[in-house]
């Protein structure tokens, strides 16, 4: 098995140099077989697998915590985890299969395996996880004491007479009103680089390098627009340290920041967060939250869809959670009726 799962994941990584993979596609694939290779057992012959020890590595890791996300209070489906971590989710379980069913296509052809054991899992989505994952979309009130806790910590930065190296106030208070007001994907924001935003008749866009090669050029709403003017005139020049030319968001040491940064910003920024209104989210929390509550304003599906970065309508349904009271809102403005007063 570990020789099997070092070898796939070293041929992986080779793809993303002929552009066959991105190269966040390819650490995808290499974690989650990482992970499969040690809940099934690294010392194992990988061809001895069958369907049914598939099904309880699918079972093992459904109820394995989700180190990514902060623990904020009890939340549904964490009772199984013994300590209150959040599990995995029920998109994080569908895309470990995923890479899994990937890993054994390609031991069948390489010759590691004589058959595919996938055809014989019998594990289904409610067996897998049976708990659904906290609401991913904050509510207004929680999405608002965020984005306050961050436009907070942009004007500590900009007063912050602290060394320079250590000033990442702005840096933050920018990444979380982007990922929040635009709803990036995470690696399109860790991509994105300075000369991506530009100004077209008054109004300030970032064009953004999505999936499949496609672009998409986004407004930037003007609180967030004046907090990357300020991030990119006095925080990133105190974070340059002539390594990377072109990225901008930038570690203290002076490097590209990676995905894995972005999480622990945000929970910097939460912990500014008064407690009624703190909650627990990842960034692709903060896409859900995006376009909740961009739909909920009635907002047009299809800008919505474009800001997202969707090919697809059909796919915002999966970004989408209901919010409390919103049908009630909804038919109290009756668009053939006007207004209607409750009885």
């Amino acid at each position: 098995m570990a020789e099997c799962v070092d070898r796939y994941v070293e041929m992986v990584r080779a793809k993303t140099s002929t552009g066959t993979l991105a190269p966040s596609t390819a650490e995808v694939y290499a974690r989650d077989v990482h992970t499969f290779g040690e809940l099934a057992g690294l010392d194992r012959v990988l061809d001895d697998l069958t369907g049914g020890d598939v099904d309880e590595v699918l079972l093992r890791f459904a109820r394995k915590p989700d180190g990514r996300r902060a623990t904020a209070g009890p939340t549904a489906g964490t009772a199984a985890a013994g300590d209150g971590a959040p599990l995995q989710s029920a998109s994080s379980q569908a895309r470990f299969r995923r890479s899994v069913s990937a890993f054994f296509q390609y031991a069948v052809l390489a010759g590691w395996v004589q058959l595919n054991p996938m055809p014989a899992v019998t594990v289904k989505p409610k067996q897998r996880g049976g708990l659904r994952a906290e609401r991913r979309a904050l509510t207004a009130e929680q999405a608002g004491g965020l984005l306050e806790a961050a436009q907070g910590l942009v004007e500590t930065g900009e007063q912050d007479e602290g060394r320079a190296d250590q000033r990442t106030q702005l840096r933050d208070g920018l990444i979380v009103l982007l990922l929040a007001a635009v709803g990036p994907r995470v690696s399109e924001l860790t991509r994105a680089n300075t000369e991506d935003f530009f100004v077209n008749d008054g109004t300030r866009y970032w064009r953004i390098f999505g999936k499949g090669g496609r672009t998409r050029d986004v407004p930037l709403p003007g609180p967030v627009a004046q907090v990357l003017d300020a991030y990119r005139a006095q925080g990133r020049p105190a974070l340059d340290r002539g390594r990377e030319p072109k990225a901008l968001l930038l570690s203290w040491r002076g490097r590209r920041l990676a995905r894995g940064d972005v999480q622990a910003v945000i929970d910097r920024v939460l912990a500014r967060v008064e407690p009624g209104r703190r909650r627990s989210v990842t960034p692709h929390g903060l896409r859900h939250t995006t376009a909740t509550h961009l739909l909920a304003a009635a907002t047009d599906m299809d800008a919505v869809r474009r800001v997202l970065g969707h090919a697809d309508l059909s796919t915002l349904g999966r970004y989408r959670d209901e919010l409390p009271g919103e049908l009630e809102a909804a038919m109290r403005v009756h668009p053939l009726l006007g207004p209607v007063r409750p009885r």
